[in-house]
């Protein structure tokens, strides 16, 4: 019998429930997964937290790796016995089975390990996305990335290290820090220690950095705004630590005519092919060793309550994956 995680309302944990579910067959243009690895993201939290609204009742979760076992009429592509990959936008990855469009799904390398995908598709498409398409990084660029042991932070401080850019890493231990500093970070600032801005400015002697990636939120949004190079660019992609608000278009202004942008993944990725671009460029990246899939921890499925807990008080490190 096919399970999968259900909220009926937004709020902790504990809304989540572990169900079973009756699966049709696929519809026009969807094809049947069984699910054999799910991602943990944070965005995962905000769905069920309420933050990004989400129509109830609902699935979680955006990004999964399965097989093929079944398609739906008018489906070309893809056949029974497939590995394929999804990070979204649909909601529903924590599932042993699930029916998606097939216009949804990634087409995997026999390169890469169906954990090692469903730890990397979101997160690394999000950083391909962030660097390339957003920010388009170039080499000897000077960059600060928050949270750079962590999922995210993790792929990005290698993928920028790689293109030649100069990380300055923010991380909050002694294990981050030597993590960060192996993964390619030119430098690490210590924020339980240190003042990010005043060491950002000691490291470039004055003159900031370029571009920033914050997906902090709300508590480093000043230490961000501090930090930056005139005519720098902010790049806000998360609020793990609540949502900036109140931005004042003067304070820009005042810090250096700053640019700052919220960017979503699927407005970079958005037209034919483009998601299986930015997922190969990826690929790319891994097969080169510039990204590594680093898992830190593995829950069951159905203990998928237990995987939000420790993400939102910081006790996970690289990236988490789901298993059925």
């Amino acid at each position: 019998m096919p399970h999968a995680i259900r909220i009926e309302s937004h709020g902790g944990p504990e809304v989540l429930n572990w169900v079973s579910i009756d699966l049709p067959d696929p519809a026009d243009g969807e094809v049947r997964i069984r699910t054999t690895a799910a991602g943990l993201n944070y965005i995962d939290t905000y769905h069920r937290s309420g933050l990004y609204p989400v129509d109830l009742p609902s699935g979680l979760g955006v990004e999964g790796v399965g097989v093929v076992e079944a398609v739906g009429p008018g489906v070309t592509g893809f056949a029974v016995g497939d590995r394929v990959g999804t990070f979204g936008p649909k909601l529903g990855a924590y599932a042993t089975h699930r029916n998606l469009p097939a216009d949804q799904l990634i087409r995997l390398p026999d390169s890469i390990d169906d954990e090692s995908a469903a730890a990397l598709l979101l997160k690394g498409c999000t950083v391909e996305a962030l660097v390339e398409r957003c920010a388009r990084v170039k080499a000897g660029q000077r960059v600060l990335v928050y949270a750079a042991a962590g999922g995210v932070g993790h792929i990005m401080t290698g993928w920028l290290s790689a293109i030649g850019a100069e990380v300055i890493a923010v991380v909050g231990s002694a294990d981050k820090a030597k993590a960060a500093s192996a993964n390619g970070a030119a430098h690490v600032i210590r924020h339980d220690q240190e003042d990010i801005a005043e060491r950002v400015r000691e490291i470039t002697e004055g003159a900031g950095v370029p571009v920033i990636f914050d997906g902090v939120g709300k508590a480093t949004w000043q230490a961000s705004l501090d930090s930056a190079a005139r005519r720098g660019l902010i790049v806000s992609y998360g609020n793990a630590s609540g949502p900036v608000t109140g931005v004042g278009l003067g304070t820009l202004s005042q810090k250096g005519s700053l640019f700052v942008t919220r960017p979503t993944l699927f407005d970079y990725v958005a037209g034919e092919g483009e998601a299986q671009k930015s997922a190969d460029r990826l690929f790319a990246m891994v097969e080169r060793g510039a990204v590594t899939a680093e898992i830190g921890q593995r829950f069951a499925l159905g203990d998928a309550a237990d995987a939000h807990r420790a993400i939102e008080a910081s006790e996970t490190h690289g990236s988490t994956v789901l298993l059925p």
